[in-house]
């Protein structure tokens, strides 16, 4: 039963391995043999395989249509300067002939087109009856419980209202953002049933703290079904749900997409970075994901037309992201992930550009002062993330809750004290970097609902010496011109990379 979405596969060899593909997949098989070639598809494929030398033919269209991280080439062809070259561009690996079974068998599925990520709102989960203790919702920042749960054994505490479905022959990725007490045990419960009857019961999981430190993975056969979510606890005091992450699973090829990449600080919060090396050359182009409520990247075909190399970061906390802030743990990881790169191209701060639009303006600002790059390309910017949950209020009543659920997980509460800790967060920061060598390139909007003085206040706090700030203000509320503020975006970016790096875009 062919169920998953049609794989774009070219393999360049001698002999056709089409028989070793998994038969539970729908697959667009492009052989070339350099004799009797088939027909090649136009569209990108979704994993490459080089079994021998390619021709400067291939070499073009591997290039042009092979993704990165889904090229795969045999051993023997490491001393080969054309697939060294692809290799490095495209980011792939050398495999040995005899896993070919693994990567075309059990592997095939995960090369599908589209990744896809949620996370479960704290307005789908219930509290068990009979827990007699206290109940806290706090927003969508988590449900917090403080009291006696199993003594002996493990009772039901936490469930879901709604159930995840699962495709046949998919696997699911389940990551749990939760804390307690040490005295209290949880367990996670996983229930499959068939669709459509909630009586048949395929399959029932349990996993403990121990499987919890990493991602679950729930595999599924050739059944349509539901998943349900239970969290069973024992022990007394006080345990903390905040999220559930279901994710299309990817094995080891990266999350969400091949290549994708997850860091995980101590308190279970998630960044996600993916990085693309393009030519190799000048500069670093980094770009913070704005508000999204699917998990996983955002500006991949927009920075892949700028053939440069690129780094993009996601946060799937809260609702659709937390702004990029956290613990120091979480915050040094950002950091980490940039400079990972930057070492690896051997670039220094002069040779990076650092964006984002909205949510991601915040990111790429607060992140800013930690690299100090040549430019920070930002649209629709946010600074005072506080002024931003003050305006739910009255300004924009019922237009961005996710605001006041950011200041309550930042600075710990509601109140003006809160909202002043919260605006000082950036402003601090800020106003201890020289700026000198950084160029700002702000495109905002003159009536912004969220922070109508953000680009002002930039102005304001930019008293190094030598500062260069490009702005353009467009009319209207945070939400009401997104296209004009993103097509100004892309052409200073191009006029950037074109004047100011040499590059032809």
């Amino acid at each position: 039963m062919n169920v998953l979405s049609d794989i774009n596969v070219l393999q360049i060899g001698d002999i056709n391995r089409i028989d070793m593909a998994d038969r539970n997949v729908d697959v667009i098989w492009n052989f070339l043999d350099g004799v009797n070639d088939t027909n090649v598809s136009n569209e990108d494929f979704d994993l490459v395989l080089i079994e021998r030398e390619p021709d400067r033919e291939e070499f073009d269209l591997i290039f042009r249509q092979g993704r990165p991280y889904t090229v795969f080439a045999f051993k023997d062809l490491q001393t080969s300067p054309f697939v060294a070259e692809l290799m490095k561009v495209k980011c792939g690996r050398y495999i040995e002939e005899d896993k070919l079974p693994e990567l075309l068998g059990k592997k095939l599925k995960f090369f599908f087109k589209k990744g896809y990520g949620d996370s479960l709102s704290n307005d789908h989960m219930s509290v068990a009856q009979g827990f007699k203790g206290e109940v806290y919702w706090n927003g969508n920042v988590d449900i917090t419980l403080i009291g006696h749960y199993g003594v002996d054994d493990y009772e039901q505490i936490l469930f879901s209202r709604v159930n995840y479905p699962i495709e046949p022959f998919r696997r699911l990725e389940f990551w749990l953002e939760y804390d307690k007490d040490p005295e209290v045990e949880i367990i996670l419960k996983l229930v499959e049933f068939r669709a459509g009857y909630e009586d048949d019961v395929l399959l029932t999981r349990i996993y403990d703290e121990e499987d919890l430190k990493e991602m679950i993975a729930f595999n599924n056969g050739g059944d349509k079904g539901v998943i349900f979510l239970g969290i069973m606890a024992k022990g007394t005091g006080r345990l903390t749900f905040r999220a559930f992450h279901n994710r299309y699973s990817r094995d080891d090829l990266g999350i969400f997409i091949p290549g994708g990449e997850r860091i995980v600080s101590e308190d279970r919060e998630e960044i996600f970075g993916y990085f693309e090396p393009g030519d190799l050359k000048p500069p670093l182009c980094v770009y913070f994901a704005g508000y999204r409520t699917m998990e996983g990247f955002e500006g991949i075909n927009m920075m892949r037309e700028m053939k440069c190399p690129f780094l993009l970061l996601s946060d799937a906390r809260l609702e659709g992201g937390s702004f990029y802030i956290g613990s120091d743990e979480y915050e040094n990881n950002v950091v980490s992930l940039i400079r990972k790169y930057m070492s690896r191209l051997g670039f220094d701060p002069s040779q990076v550009i650092i964006s984002g639009v909205s949510m991601g303006s915040f990111g790429a600002l607060y992140y800013g002062c930690d690299i100090m790059p040549y430019a920070i390309l930002v649209g629709k910017p946010l600074t005072s993330l506080g002024n931003v949950a003050s305006n739910e209020r009255i300004l924009r009543p019922g237009g961005f809750p996710t605001s006041l659920d950011v200041l309550l997980k930042s600075s710990g509460g509601l109140d003006e004290d809160s909202i002043k800790r919260l605006n000082d967060r950036f402003w601090d920061k800020f106003d201890n970097v020289r700026w000198n060598d950084t160029q700002f390139i702000v495109s905002y909007m003159i009536e912004d609902d969220y922070d109508s003085r953000s680009y002002s206040d930039l102005l304001g706090h930019l008293h190094s010496v030598g500062v260069t700030v490009y702005g353009k203000g467009i009319h209207g509320r945070h939400n009401d011109n997104t296209p004009m503020i993103i097509g100004w975006f892309i052409s200073r970016l191009k006029k950037l990379l074109s004047e100011d790096f040499g590059r032809n875009v």
